[in-house]
């Protein structure tokens, strides 16, 4: 069984993003967020689908989202 992970999508500033969910959503990409202040979308789906994802008409770039832990203020490592 394919390995689901999560992925940060982001779109081509001359693509609706509501749009391009849409169209991500058809191809396989459960949708997490429309983050359309900074032209991206979050979502989960298999290495296949996202590789299938990578050539969809306005996707800029696929990458794997990662948690990322600041540390509490004044911490001497961030991650």
């Amino acid at each position: 069984m394919p390995t689901v992970a999560l992925w940060l999508i982001t779109i081509s500033s001359d693509q609706p993003i509501n749009e391009m969910a849409t169209r991500l959503s058809a191809e396989g990409l459960t949708i997490q967020e429309v983050l359309e202040e900074i032209g991206c979308i979050t979502g989960s789906a298999d290495d296949a689908t996202a590789e299938r994802l990578r050539k969809v008409k306005g996707v800029v770039d696929i990458a794997p989202d990662m948690q990322i832990d600041m540390g509490p203020p004044g911490a001497d490592e961030t991650w």
